[in-house]
């Protein structure tokens, strides 16, 4: 029973620990402090070895407790006649199965958090519209990028915005009167995640 515990606990925590890097951004953006985003971004690497772990470890717990008793452990049984906890429970291991099902799928999900911004900036000469893109470093999900895009729609002039984990960029079309690139890399790097080179286009 305590192997069980054990199995269902190591299941829960490697589920948790491969979408860290994700569900990060999501709470800083609900705590309001858009800075600590990035802390977990250097389990990204480790995030397939972690969702492998976590499907062996339950399917293991699932073998466990669906696999036919022995004579032993049916005589066994007999003198011990109590209900499990609820803890040892099918029940429990369902609902935790689920559960890590869910923080496991969290990074194909996580940008429905953000809330949708529209922006609608007046530019009164064409000239003054600049397109710039930037590379970034930490960037590990949907979540990440629409966090990045988020913090960059906050500033005046932005025209339109869009960040891409996988390029590990943001293009920024903005209005250069109203804004300008120093304080697009700042809103970037306030996320946590940094800017490691910038380019017109």
């Amino acid at each position: 029973m305590k192997t069980d515990k054990k199995l269902v606990g190591a299941g829960l925590l490697t589920a948790i620990a491969a979408s860290l890097c994700c569900i990060t951004p999501v709470l800083a953006l609900i705590a309001g402090s858009s800075g600590i985003a990035s802390a977990f971004s250097w389990l990204e690497p480790f995030r397939p070895y972690l969702i492998g772990l976590t499907v062996l470890v339950l399917g293991f717990a699932w073998y466990q407790k669906l696999k036919p008793l022995s004579r032993e452990e049916i005589e066994c049984a007999c003198e011990n006649d109590e209900k499990p906890k609820f803890i040892q429970s099918k029940t429990f291991l369902a609902i935790i199965t689920v559960f890590a099902t869910l923080m496991l799928a969290f990074p194909l999900y996580a940008d429905v958090f953000y809330p949708k911004q529209d922006k609608q900036t007046m530019v009164v000469e064409r000239a003054d519209i600049q397109t710039v893109e930037f590379t970034i470093r930490g960037m590990t999900c949907n979540g990440c990028a629409k966090h990045v895009k988020h913090e960059v729609n906050k500033l005046d002039g932005i025209i339109e915005a869009s960040a891409s984990y996988e390029n590990r960029n943001a293009i920024v079309q903005f209005d250069q009167t109203k804004t300008n690139e120093t304080e697009i890399v700042k809103a970037i790097n306030s996320t946590g995640y940094e800017v490691t080179d910038q380019k017109q286009k």
